[in-house]
């Protein structure tokens, strides 16, 4: 307001008030400059203690005037043409700044949809206020991506964001335009604007008014043709999908090859397996080369449940997007079935002022586990009768780990399977093929285990065991790591165990019969001990005659 004030020029206070042009000035023979002018009751001129008061406001806006032209302020280089209105542009420009300070109060100005912390957890982040650390938003990641502010940051058309409201609404019948973005996982800004365009376009209409500046939208019937011919191609209207190029970014940088897990994080993720310190020393360098490997060795040793546990030493979570968006068709990545969505801490406060990009899930990183049931259609992008596109197993395991259980039973020949991940595990990469044809390039970025009671040496030739790096055996357990297991899973179950009974177990039902030990005799033993006790009404305890009937029944055809 003061640099406006400072380009008018002060007119004579009488003739502000009143509209008429004092005696000293040159009147304008088209009538006043003023029309509407202050007057008292039946049309007199205003009283002398009025036009003082007036007088002496106009004089205050004079000294706050000379004030403001003191002051310094920041220059602004306009074209020629538009000197004319400087305050206006000044103004403006003012604006302009204000609200680019609001959008982004944390990271300030940022360059595209995705950012990238310091790779070292914890770790300090540094930018220009030097206040910008992985803890502001995920400090379990060093990853976070950023709100889009326009449909081009987010790598969107609006005829995209357009199908999918008509979609939405469709089968929805009404929504307020808050709904819709919390739908599409889009800031609202971006959807009030282009609800806007579609209402003048007679795509939508008002139902009725919703609070915090909104309406309730409805198709018209011209929209709801739209939204029929749209669903006859794809009826996804979830969350807007994101970009390849940003998933494959995203990849890169929450990649297992870019975290060496230490011993001790090792050591931690395999606390509650009973396992000797040699197994363990073999598989450490194993799981840091973030590449493939075997295991092998008896049924019932713990390979599933080592490799399930591999994961937990690369971090507790990632980031990964609900939906891909590739040449108009749409991959659906986010599986609640196998991934499990980790939500951030609520913010403090009402109002929740992360940039979080809701397109994005957070999830803790996937070990998804393929057995006898694993067929070729799993590894391939798969389309539904309802146009929607769903991702295969090993893009959903990215970033994480991928078991193939009871490696050789599958329902494919081996060497099928084998030849269809040759390349992607020699080049990282994958190659997929779409709905409409196209092939697009994908990380294949997750440590692959094949577990087998098999030799490996049966299964495949030398050329595919060079890409597996690491062939471990999981041998039996000795007797004291038995003895150990024995204990703690009937501490687990609630049994009263004594060492003598266990002693019993081992010199006749193993030492006497010659029956290999399995990790997993103890748990099935105790568990049908426990039953009986449950069964019978005696008290939860560990007997020799217990353990011969739960052995007589577990072992009746061993």
């Amino acid at each position: 307001m003061f640099r406006a004030l400072r380009n008018r020029s002060v007119k004579d206070p009488l003739e502000r008030v009143s509209g008429q042009t004092p005696p000293s000035h040159t009147s304008d023979p088209e009538g006043p400059r003023h029309p509407t002018s202050v007057e008292g009751p039946g049309g007199e001129a205003p009283s002398e203690t009025l036009r003082t008061n007036m007088v002496s406001n106009l004089s205050a806006l004079q000294n706050t005037k000379d004030v403001a032209d003191s002051m310094p302020s920041p220059t602004l280089s306009v074209p020629q043409e538009a000197e004319s209105s400087p305050s206006d542009l000044e103004c403006v420009s003012e604006t302009q700044e204000a609200q680019a300070a609001d959008r982004s109060p944390i990271l300030g100005d940022l360059p595209g949809p995705l950012t990238r912390f310091p790779t070292s957890i914890g770790a300090e982040g540094s930018s220009a206020s030097g206040t910008v650390t992985p803890e502001d938003f995920d400090p379990e990641s060093d990853f976070v991506p950023i709100e889009p502010r326009s449909f081009e940051e987010a790598k969107l058309t609006e005829t995209e964001v357009e199908g999918l409201i008509l979609k939405f609404l469709l089968a929805r019948g009404e929504a307020t335009g808050r709904q819709i973005a919390d739908q599409l996982k889009l800031p609202f800004i971006l959807i009030e604007r282009l609800l806007r365009t579609m209402k003048n376009d007679q795509l939508v209409a008002h139902r009725g008014a919703a609070p915090m500046n909104d309406y309730v939208f409805q198709l018209t019937e011209m929209g709801r043709e739209r939204a029929r011919r749209l669903v006859a191609h794809c009826s996804y209207f979830g969350a807007a999908p994101v970009a390849l190029t940003d998933y494959v970014r995203a990849v890169h940088l929450q990649s297992l090859t870019r975290r060496v897990p230490s011993k001790e994080a090792l050591e931690a993720a395999f606390a509650d397996l009973v396992m000797g310190q040699g197994l363990l020393d073999r598989l450490g360098p194993a799981v840091c080369s973030g590449r493939g490997l075997f295991l092998y060795g008896a049924p019932g040793n713990g390979k599933t449940s080592i490799a399930e546990r591999v994961t937990r030493a690369f971090g507790p979570t990632i980031w990964i997007p609900r939906a891909l968006g590739v040449d108009g068709e749409i991959i659906r990545l986010f599986d609640p079935v196998i991934h499990e969505e980790v939500p951030l801490e609520e913010a403090p406060g009402l109002y929740d002022g992360r940039p979080i990009d809701r397109r994005w899930v957070r999830i803790r990183r996937p070990t998804i586990i393929a057995g006898g049931e694993l067929t070729m259609a799993s590894l391939e992008v798969t389309l539904a009768s309802t146009g929607i596109c769903e991702a295969p197993l090993q893009l959903k395991a990215n970033c994480g780990t991928l078991v193939i259980d009871d490696f050789g039973r599958q329902r494919i020949p081996v060497a099928e399977l084998l030849n269809r991940w040759i390349v992607p595990l020699e080049k990282r990469v994958d190659f997929l093929s779409l709905p409409n044809g196209k092939k697009i390039t994908v990380p294949f970025d997750q440590l692959i285990i094949f577990s087998t009671n098999l030799e490996p040496r049966q299964l495949v030739d030398e050329a595919f065991l060079r890409r597996i790096p690491y062939k471990i055996e999981v041998p039996d357990p000795t007797e004291d790591d038995f003895r150990v297991l024995f204990r703690r899973v009937a501490g687990q179950l609630g049994l009263t165990c004594s060492d003598e009974a266990v002693e019993y177990l081992l010199e006749k039902h193993y030492r006497q019969t010659g029956r290999p030990m399995r990790f997993c005799h103890p748990r099935d033993l105790l568990l049908q001990v426990r039953n009986y006790c449950l069964y019978h009404a005696l008290p939860l305890e560990v007997k020799p005659e217990y353990l011969d009937v739960a052995v007589a029944t577990y072992f009746s055809v061993v």
